[in-house]
């Protein structure tokens, strides 16, 4: 075994799941699950707990060997669909009644229903505000019933020093405050100044569990950096989560994530994960997960979140019957109701068709079954019964179950509808797939991928009921994840330390890129990553003015691989051609690197029923093992060496330059150097390129290989 271990847990709906990997090779070295402890008085986090204690006694893992700690959570999502947040007291500043008025957020609603109070004093700072200014606000919120704090001024992100002074004075009376300035760095007052109160909002919570969750984990004798899953896929230590929870949100979900890109090493790719009650799915473009602005009640926050969308339809979900008619599948699941699975249970003696009302306020047509002499019902049909009846699901699989008592089930159900047991599983099936072919189909769309060259890729314990019968419908290819049951516990194992810093900047110069590059870096590294490992990913939003710049980078103790057969060149060019859907004869190395081949092909792609043909010369760019890091649908891909990098990248830059309505657009730019595939897609200009490309070149060797990727699709 590895002289160390990494540790992911993850907090789903049901269950809170925990995994070791061994920190070399990447294997499951154990695992854990206990029932998700949603009602417990200390949260979610004793559930944490609780697998953690398991999952080391279980796999006889010692405390000193783990290096790696993280864990997601659904506390901060639930705690704004329950409405279980504290009071906010508002303290604005600035001049005017406009500042007033963009800091005094009243009635947010968080979900329906579910209203999150707040109390609003504001202190007129065309001089610095004194202490009985503050004083005299806070002990006012105070009276009025808050319980956290959110400042936030006009302009500080300029001049963030008032804001720290208050922030000050209420941290020193031991209450738990956020300033807007700390949260975001863009400019619009009632935005940033909505995406404080909220985060303020959960600061108690949030903080009580994360109190819970480190001491815990040290009394084990774990000393590794407790790390937290993010929103947009990446983990950030214990600390800044007491500071930002708002950022935990939606974690579970991205989680997932994170195990499709660094586990599954998916490059393009719609990823499904399907649980008991609910399917998450997202696209994966490039090897990069695809982020989106958060609302909250509708209203616009400062927060970037996966794009992940979720449907009521999953490997547990129960059938509907309305008459003589299947209406429906989900959203209610076996599960919730009280029932198990016909295909997880033995014999089932002439069965009886109910239906039900599975919890109160449910409609009365969910399908159950009772036995010979049952009273009543105790186990139900589901997507995953009629998967395992129409043989979708595969050998060693998770949802694997028994075909008997379903064809049993199935039979008797039939009946009811006037049709055959697998006609009418088959009917089940579509139904489900009606609810994920659609969002399947938006995210192909939305994000420009290729529809003949998308994998559904399926993780969760309930991907085969839904993934196989959803690619067939659609026509696509697809996989089903290795651990599927555990892959959401395997991303959060694996996730990346991650931050993101945003600045306005009217026409940015190169200097204000690399400096808020820099920022980005710093705050990363700070956290605990290697600075080898970081990679820095800039846009310029030129409608918004915004520089954006995503680092992400793995721990000191994080650098091993997952040890797999390296692929020979025909292995690879069979692996190509498959993913260009093209004849091996076509494809050819076009370079390489010590750590990179990267192949193409040239074709012709037919839109419009035909009546449009274009030639293109597809790219795939494989890591040293084989996998496909990188696809080009049109591009090209240049070998040159490091100290002539620029002047490629510049040549390149220029010769496929486009000009039209918006002026001179130049091509998408990747940068093949070292082990980093380093995307500078997001700038605008090739100075801009050139000028980020120097930064990732400087510590190579002057004579080392590096390849220059041209995208035009």
């Amino acid at each position: 075994m590895s002289s160390f271990v990494r540790i992911g847990i993850d907090v789903g709906g049901t269950f809170t799941h925990a995994v070791a990997l061994d920190g070399t090779t990447l294997e499951i070295i154990g695992k854990s699950k206990v029932p998700t402890t949603h009602r417990s008085a200390q949260g979610v986090a004793q559930g944490i707990i609780e697998s953690l204690a398991q999952l080391l006694q279980e796999a006889k893992i010692s405390p000193e060997s783990v290096r790696f700690i993280a864990h997601s959570t659904t506390q901060a999502t639930n705690a704004l669909l329950e409405g279980d947040v504290a009071p906010v007291g508002i303290i604005g500043m600035g001049t005017g009644w406009l500042a007033k008025s963009a800091t005094n957020i009243r009635g947010l609603e968080l979900a329906p229903g579910k209203v999150l109070k707040t109390y609003h004093r504001f202190i007129e700072t065309k001089t610095q505000p004194s202490l009985d200014q503050i004083k005299s606000a806070v002990d006012g919120l105070i009276a009025d019933g808050a319980k956290a704090f959110a400042v936030s001024e006009a302009f500080a992100v300029d001049s963030p020093e008032n804001e720290q002074r208050v922030l000050q004075y209420i941290r020193e009376q031991k209450l738990p405050a956020t300033a807007g300035a700390e949260i975001s760095q863009l400019y619009g007052l009632k935005v940033r100044t909505r995406t404080a109160v909220i985060n303020a909002s959960m600061l108690p919570k949030m903080i009580e569990s994360a109190d819970m969750t480190e001491s815990s984990v040290r009394q084990a004798g774990i000393k590794a950096p407790i790390m937290i899953m993010r929103s947009d896929g990446g983990v950030m230590d214990i600390n800044a989560m007491r500071q930002r929870p708002i950022l935990t949100m939606l974690s579970g979900p991205a989680a997932g994530v994170a195990a499709a890109m660094m586990y599954l090493c998916i490059s393009d790719g719609i990823f499904m994960e399907v649980g008991g009650t609910s399917t998450d799915i997202s696209a994966i473009r490039n090897g990069k997960a695809l982020v989106k602005s958060a609302e909250i009640g509708g209203h616009r926050i400062y927060l970037h979140t996966l794009d992940v969308r979720t449907v009521g339809v999953a490997g547990g979900s129960m059938i509907r019957l309305k008459g003589n008619s299947l209406v429906d599948t989900g959203p209610r699941s076996a599960h919730i109701a009280g029932l198990s699975y016909v295909a997880f249970n033995g014999r089932l003696e002439s069965p009886q068709v109910h239906v039900i009302t599975p919890c109160e306020g449910d409609p009365n047509d969910y399908v159950a079954l009772s036995a010979s002499g049952e009273t009543k019902p105790s186990v139900c049909l589901t997507t995953t019964c009629a998967a395992n009846l129409l043989g979708f699901v595969p050998e060693g699989d998770c949802a694997k179950g028994n075909v008997e008592p379903v064809k049993t089930a199935f039979t008797a159900l039939a009946d009811k509808v006037g049709k055959s047991a697998e006609d009418t599983a088959k009917d089940v099936l579509l139904l489900a797939d009606k609810k994920c072919e659609p969002i399947v189909s938006a995210l192909i769309k939305d994000y420009k991928l290729d529809k003949d060259l998308v994998t559904l890729v399926g993780g969760g314990g309930g991907a085969a009921a839904i993934v196989p019968f959803c690619a067939k419908q659609m026509g696509l290819r697809f996989s089903l994840a290795e651990n599927a049951d555990v892959i959401s516990a395997i991303g959060v194992a694996l996730a990346l330390v991650r931050e993101t810093v945003e600045r306005q900047i009217i026409h940015p110069t190169s200097d204000d890129i690399l400096r808020v590059r820099q920022e980005a870096f710093t705050s990363v590294q700070k956290m605990g990553a290697e600075p080898s490992t970081i990679e820095v990913h800039v846009e310029v939003d030129s409608r918004a003015n915004v520089v954006r710049a995503t680092a992400y980078g793995a721990t000191a103790t994080d650098q091993g691989g997952k040890t797999k057969r390296k692929l020979s060149e025909d292995e690879q060019i069979a692996s190509v051609a498959e993913s260009m859907r093209v004849d091996k004869s076509v494809v050819k190395l076009v370079c390489q690197t010590k750590n990179f081949h990267v192949f193409g092909a040239s074709s012709v792609r037919k839109r419009l029923g035909g009546l449009m043909r274009q030639n293109i010369h597809q790219l795939r760019t494989l890591d040293h093992g084989g996998t496909i890091r990188l696809q080009t649908i049109n591009g090209v891909a240049v070998s040159t060496k490091c100290n002539l990098a620029e002047k490629t990248i510049y040549e390149i830059a220029e010769e496929h330059a486009q000009y039209g309505d918006a002026g001179k657009v130049i091509p998408k730019m990747m940068l093949l150097a070292g082990s980093k595939i380093v995307d500078l897609s997001g700038l605008l200009d090739t100075q801009q390129v050139v000028a980020l490309a120097k930064i990732e070149l400087e510590n190579l060797p002057k004579d080392e290989d590096v390849i220059v990727v041209a995208d035009f699709s």
